[in-house]
């Protein structure tokens, strides 16, 4: 069984993925385009470094996708697959396209539980339409509002994969709140982690109880040892 090639999944994908192309950055809404356009290069950077500025930025980008990209997509639903994942922890849910790829492993695994935290209540209404529509809904808890918060309750006893692909600043925070649950050999994947020097030094530290490569151009693959 495969429930990334087939319908409905597959073509779902397709069409989400023409939409945020359609839908970047040099399509933003006014607004949006406004805020980012008048931020120099330094500040962006120190916007997505932010500890506390994160707030404003995913407010003023609530109507972008934000994906992750297709090749990102597909070794999540690898990862989540190979290591026969059934408890998963996400956090950014955005659209949920990334969620799409992890909750089919689920599917394909015989079930299991995946907790996504979003912090923009549009965005969270927007991914439970799509993972209805793949009909993988059943898989999915929706926790809306900060992740340092709606992450520090309520978790598995034994955390199997984690994707990190919220505001970049909290990686390290977040990874606080779930790594006494994370079992030996789980797995975590960092989208844009170079933006979180806290984050990667920590992983990529043998003695912090990490092992830790990056995979292409902006993801961080680390896995807990024993």
């Amino acid at each position: 069984m495969n429930t990334l090639t087939s319908m409905p999944l597959a073509p779902l994908l397709d069409r989400l993925f023409a939409e945020a192309e359609a839908a970047g950055f040099s399509t933003m809404p006014p607004a949006a385009a406004a805020y980012w356009n008048g931020l120099s290069d330094e500040e962006k950077a120190q916007t997505m470094r932010s500890k506390t500025g994160y707030r404003e930025f995913y407010a003023q980008m609530k109507d972008l996708p934000l994906p992750v990209s297709r090749e990102t997509g597909v070794m999540l639903h690898m990862l989540a697959r190979s290591n026969r994942a059934t408890s998963i922890v996400e956090f950014g849910t955005s659209f949920g396209l990334s969620t799409l790829y992890l909750a089919a492993a689920l599917r394909d695994n015989g079930g299991g539980r995946l907790i996504t935290s979003e912090f923009e209540p549009a965005k969270v209404a927007r991914a439970r339409a799509n993972l209805e529509a793949a009909g993988l809904a059943d898989l999915v808890e929706f926790r809306e509002g900060d992740a340092l918060e709606t992450l520090a309750r309520d978790l598995p006893e034994a955390i199997d994969l984690v994707l990190l692909d919220g505001a970049k600043g909290l990686y390290s925070d977040i990874l606080d709140r779930l790594e006494p649950r994370l079992r030996p050999g789980s797995l975590i994947v960092a989208d844009n982690a170079d933006y979180c020097p806290e984050y990667l030094g920590r992983v990529r530290d043998p003695a912090q109880g990490y092992l830790s490569v990056p995979f292409a151009d902006d993801v961080e693959l680390s896995m807990k040892l024993g």
